[in-house]
């Protein structure tokens, strides 16, 4: 992603990928959901990730500031081991996946990246960390189609798995028609030792 120019604003946020089949696993739990519920704005699989400090909107100029540190951070984090288990709802509107395995190292994790966001002098909301990982978002009227799809799923317990990259995303939240997308500005290998 080309955050280059400087009169321009980019979406950050910086986040973990659980790996495809993860994904692939719960995307097959959804599959009768998807045909149910058509009217819920469904995330893309490619797209699901666990937020650990959401930036918003961002001068692009200050994004290339983040990238060495957390580097140099992923470099001394080892992997983290997570699963995908559950489900839940924000307010009856946001459907999401919770988040099983070593909370805590991810807790750790999260609290270092806030730590070079705000060395980076980067301005963000430092919200509480609530692991998730969002599904789809209810349309004006069908919040009863989030709460059925929760329930549904609160049996859900997926296969462990380990995190393999930290991740810097830009979004397109805002810009324009259609459905929000992701893409990695830049992500870094967590160290193996």
């Amino acid at each position: 992603m080309n955050v280059q120019s400087s009169d321009t604003t980019v979406r950050v946020f910086i986040a973990l990928a659980p790996p495809d089949d993860a994904k692939d696993e719960l995307a097959r739990e959804l599959r009768p959901a998807y045909d149910a519920y058509p009217r819920l704005r469904w995330n893309r699989i490619e797209d699901w990730h666990i937020t650990l400090a959401f930036l918003g909107e961002l001068p692009a100029a200050s994004v290339p500031l983040l990238k060495a540190p957390l580097a140099d951070l992923a470099a001394t984090h080892r992997p983290v081991e997570l699963a995908l288990r559950g489900s839940g709802h924000f307010d009856e509107r946001v459907l999401w996946s919770g988040i099983d395995g070593e909370l805590d190292r991810l807790r750790l994790l999260a609290a270092d990246v806030r730590t070079v966001v705000r060395n980076c002098a980067i301005p963000f909301e430092d919200r509480p960390l609530r692991p998730h990982l969002t599904l789809a978002r209810a349309r004006r009227g069908d919040q009863d189609s989030v709460t059925a799809v929760a329930a549904a799923l609160t049996g859900f317990t997926g296969r462990p798995w380990h995190t393999e990259r930290l991740h810097l995303v830009g979004s397109n939240f805002g810009r324009g028609p259609g459905p929000i997308h992701y893409r990695d500005i830049e992500s870094w290998t967590f160290s193996t030792s």
